[in-house]
């Protein structure tokens, strides 16, 4: 059963959030039409639901009618077979939302156990990403970028700006599993390699505050790969956390923007961190939970002999690999997230 006192509470928020920005300036208007949008998809469905109700009684009271039974007898199970798919998507939208889902996001792919094969799976996986973000209509910006000699990474944290990116990537982060032939394997043996991937919201300038004395800031000379790729400028920069140890490193062309972005990335780590302490306090178990963000976990098997991409947290298993490796993630997305909904859905009927 939906709670009737729950949904009525909601609508009277909503009504006076419409009532408030008119008389509201400056800032205050931001915060109201921010919290205004977010409740307008489930007041929606609020009144969608309860229209549904308003005609199935409608229509239960037109049977005692003779001239309107047959019309009554024919819409009725029309309505009542839609009654469960709206109160399912009501119950979606009471859902407790994530606040962090609608932001831009921070990509960080490094290469785990494999040598060389890792690294070029790290790039493999930086270019699916990098074509799913194309495929949405996304921005990504590399943040640092470091490359093998044989073109796989070493280390990759891009930024990736957009409709709601962390709602939609925030399911990959964990350990990706490949296994296939290398390209440095002459015997055509199959060998298992790994990478990491982290996707972590980003932050405001409210979220994290950052004292003055808890960081060291070092610009260093940033090279490239090696070769013709040799990049020596000393705008590089390296900021260091000193109560967590944390280090992030940025080197773009410009000192002033290196510190720029450094920051911001520092300060999504730290927002991730706490993130993850407050997921810890409410759950004992959190690696039976999907979208903790824990890196330690292996998540999914990339297995290019057989074609077969297998996400090992829902039992999912596709045969379209080339596709997937192409950008093609909405699949695994999208089960991700009917997953997690159904978790959610779950405990809330406890």
């Amino acid at each position: 059963m939906i709670p009737e006192d729950r949904l009525e509470q909601i609508l009277q928020r909503y009504q006076y959030l419409e009532a408030a920005m008119a008389g509201a300036s400056g800032g205050d208007v931001a915060r109201l039409a921010k919290e205004y949008s977010d409740l307008r998809p489930v007041a929606e469905q609020i009144g969608a639901w309860r229209q549904l109700l308003r005609d199935i009684d409608e229509a239960q009271a037109m049977l005692s009618d003779p001239d309107m039974k047959a019309l009554a007898e024919e819409e009725l199970p029309l309505l009542k077979a839609t009654l469960p798919e709206a109160e399912h998507a009501l119950q979606l939208a009471l859902l407790p939302k994530d606040e962090a889902d609608g932001r831009p996001a921070i990509l960080e792919i490094r290469p785990g156990t494999g040598g060389d094969e890792a690294a070029l799976f790290a790039g493999d996986l930086y270019r699916m990403y990098a074509r799913y973000a194309e495929a949405r209509g996304w921005k990504l910006e590399v943040i640092e970028e470091q490359m093998t000699e044989l073109g796989g990474l070493k280390e990759l944290v891009a930024r990736i700006n957009g409709d709601n990116v962390f709602a939609r990537l925030k399911y990959e982060s964990g350990v990706h599993r490949v296994q296939r032939v290398p390209v440095t394997e002459s015997g055509g043996r199959i060998h298992t390699s790994a990478a990491t991937v982290a996707v972590l919201p980003e932050v405001e300038d409210v979220d994290i505050k950052i004292e003055a004395n808890d960081i060291r800031i070092d610009t260093m000379r940033s090279s490239g790969a090696g070769g013709q790729h040799v990049n020596t400028t000393d705008s590089a920069v390296r900021i260091t956390h000193l109560p967590t140890g944390l280090v992030v490193t940025s080197s773009e062309k410009s000192q002033h923007r290196n510190r720029e972005i450094a920051m911001q990335v520092l300060k999504t780590r730290l927002y991730d961190l706490e993130r993850q302490r407050v997921d810890s306090a409410r759950s004992a178990d959190r690696a039976s939970q999907i979208g903790t963000g824990d890196r330690s976990e292996r998540i999914r098997t990339y297995n290019f002999p057989q074609g077969r991409m297998s996400d090992h947290r829902i039992n999912l298993t596709l045969y379209k690999l080339d596709q997937i490796m192409n950008g093609d993630l909405e699949e695994i997305i999208d089960a991700l997230t009917a997953d997690h909904q159904a978790r959610q859905l779950a405990e809330m009927g406890q």
